[in-house]
């Protein structure tokens, strides 16, 4: 179906859920852009719709067979000219293709973990480019899961997509209260650290091997006493410079690979064989 008039509905409906209100009530979210809907699908997402605009493609080689196979899946295709898709662009330089699609989130008791997890929690961050960050530190570190707890921050908000660069479909994120949270890794054996200036220990100097989950506060007040009390391991990250503190997704992933060097080091987890990159331009890291 072509889409020529800015005030279809379907574009006003695309651009209502750009609010957490809608996509709430609707169970939908947005993913805008190729790497992100590219990593989606290859993450198993199913689409219910896709809008593309030629016009818009950057190099007009991938995008089609993209759109193809989201018409293969059974996605509703609609090719929209640049002025409609203007409208229900979220990114400032858009590059033509947006997909509409379910939640991604899971219960917190149907995560499947495995032995040895390394999960990351997360409770009250207030912004979505934090949270995205911090899921894409994940996915770079094969996090078990992210658990997200009392949350601020809409998980499904466009720009944790954008922040996440779509890695945020290849990990599994579950939303809980914090009393729910402790509970089930309580009762799994998890040990829990948490960060805090007022730690003796460095975050280097605590054993990260085993059953971890790494719990991240809210970006002004921290953890609060739940976790803080809850956490077998208090560990802090060496500051010596002027700042007192770091972005949470910079002390996210400082501490997620922490235990991944120590993973690697006691034969826990494997790194896979280095490939020379032969592709244009600059390597997505």
């Amino acid at each position: 179906m072509e889409i020529t008039s800015p005030s279809n509905p379907k574009l006003k409906y695309v651009v209502k859920l750009r609010t957490c209100s809608a996509r709430e009530e609707s169970g939908e979210m947005i993913v805008e852009g190729f790497r992100e809907c590219r990593r989606a699908l290859d993450n198993g997402y199913r689409p219910r719709a896709i809008f593309h605009c030629p016009d818009f493609y950057l190099k007009n080689e991938n995008e089609p067979a993209l759109v193809d196979e989201c018409r293969r899946l059974g996605a509703e295709v609609y090719t929209c000219s640049k002025q409609c898709f203007s409208k229900i662009a979220y990114k400032e330089r858009p590059d033509g293709l947006l997909m509409l699609g379910p939640h991604v989130t899971v219960k917190l008791r149907d995560l499947k973990l495995p032995e040895n997890a390394l999960v990351i929690v997360t409770e009250a961050i207030e912004k979505p480019g934090n949270l995205g960050t911090i899921l894409r530190s994940a996915d770079a570190a094969k996090v078990a899961a992210v658990i997200v707890c009392n949350r601020t921050t809409d998980i499904h908000n466009p720009n944790v997509v954008r922040a996440s660069t779509g890695t945020m479909f290849s990990v599994p994120i579950a939303e809980a209260s914090s009393e729910e949270a402790l509970e089930f890794l309580k009762e799994r054996g998890f040990k829990i650290l948490a960060a805090t200036p007022h730690a003796e220990k460095l975050h280097f100097e605590v054993d990260l091997t085993g059953n971890v989950a790494i719990a991240l506060g809210a970006e002004q007040y921290g953890l609060t006493a739940k976790w803080m009390d809850g956490a077998e391991l208090r560990v802090r990250i060496p500051m010596l410079g002027l700042a007192d503190s770091l972005n949470v997704s910079a002390a996210a992933t400082i501490l997620v690979y922490e235990a991944v060097r120590q993973r690697i080091a006691s034969n826990q987890m494997s790194v896979p064989a280095f490939e020379p990159w032969h592709g244009e331009g600059t390597k997505d890291f």
